[in-house]
């Protein structure tokens, strides 16, 4: 049997028809796919859940090979998204991450009326003491608007994972980004104006087909002028099918790894200087894990920053007051 993600909900049919005809099943929709609603649904965690709300994706950057697999953009109804949610805070769950290729995409296309800034302010006006998450966001499609709701909103997590994958304006027209570093620092210097405590992240792609080591260098000035909180890096690989994957590649990935590591070394520098930044506030934390020491206990504050604490595993699945003391490698604080 041989299935795309957007029709596994048909896999009984596809057993029976295996076992009933003794033939190969195939299915290769991708196109206008609908998304199957009233499935079963079996979560790993008990307080820290996934809720798709859209699936595909309009964008095709040269070197991402998502909308050929995953199909176009559909978003969920929102009606169905608010119940689900809604199940999910009966059930228990404090952490709630909306999943979608390009959650700033939410609701085009749709009839519903609503974006995902709306969708958030009304995921967030819902009763219950929990937080929201999303992932992951389009430089392109994010809005003044969506930033003021992240600030408005109580529940919704101060934390925008915005990847920009190069600082240089000529590779990020032949990656197909549709936005240029302007507009990309605008929103950031927007995002960090309107919400200070805000933890902010990104990708970034090292050595794409036709950066020279001045288009990268591009890219580490944005890189410090910015801060990031943290970030993905990876060195550029290519997937057939893309058309990336055909453009001329002349630099070696030694060469590459050199600027990796030259990334690597710039960025932690920064992750040090920002970490620091965390001692003597109290946060509101999530109790998700034991610490690495004994008596200890770990979680997530608002952003994305890791902070242990002592107490026992009754604690988990809680939120906690949590006063940082102190930085040796990782952050430790009080419960209040």
């Amino acid at each position: 049997m041989v299935f795309g993600t957007q029709v596994q909900y048909r896999l009984p049919e596809f057993i029976y028809k295996r076992l009933s005809g003794g033939k190969r099943v195939f299915d290769l929709t991708l196109q206008n796919a609908e998304i199957p609603e009233d499935q079963p649904i079996k979560r790993d965690g008990s307080f820290k859940g996934w809720l798709p709300i859209m699936y595909g994706c309009d964008n095709f950057c040269t070197y991402c090979i998502v909308p050929y697999v995953r199909g176009r953009e559909r978003s969920r109804q929102p009606e169905r998204i608010l119940a689900e949610a809604k199940e999910m805070i009966a059930a228990g769950y404090k952490d709630i991450t909306l999943l979608g290729q390009n959650v700033n995409s939410y609701g085009k296309g749709s009839d519903s009326g609503v974006n995902f800034a709306e969708l958030l302010r009304r995921i967030n006006a819902l009763d219950g003491d929990f937080r929201i998450r999303f992932m992951t966001s389009h430089p392109k499609d994010c809005t003044r608007e969506l930033i003021d709701t992240i600030r408005d909103c109580e529940k919704v997590s101060s934390h925008l994972h915005l990847p920009f994958q190069s600082g240089s304006d000529r590779i990020l027209k032949r990656m197909n980004r549709r936005y240029d570093r302007e507009k990309y620092l605008e929103l950031v210097n927007y995002a960090k104006e309107q919400i200070p405590d805000l933890s902010l992240t990104s990708d970034i792609i090292v050595g794409f087909p036709g950066e020279n080591y001045e288009d990268f260098k591009e890219t580490l000035s944005l890189v410090r002028e910015v801060e990031f909180t943290s970030l993905f890096t990876f060195i550029y690989s290519p997937r057939e099918g893309t058309p990336a994957a055909v453009m001329d590649d002349p630099v070696s990935r030694e060469e590459k790894g050199k600027w990796f590591s030259e990334l690597l070394k710039v960025q932690e520098e920064i992750a040090e200087r920002n970490i620091r930044k965390h001692i003597g506030k109290t946060y509101k934390v999530l109790c998700d894990g034991v610490g690495s020491k004994d008596g200890f206990m770990s979680g997530h504050n608002s952003g994305t920053a890791v902070i242990e604490f002592k107490g026992d595993e009754s604690m988990l699945g809680k939120f906690v007051n949590v006063k940082v003391n102190s930085y040796d490698g990782v952050l430790s604080g009080t419960a209040e």
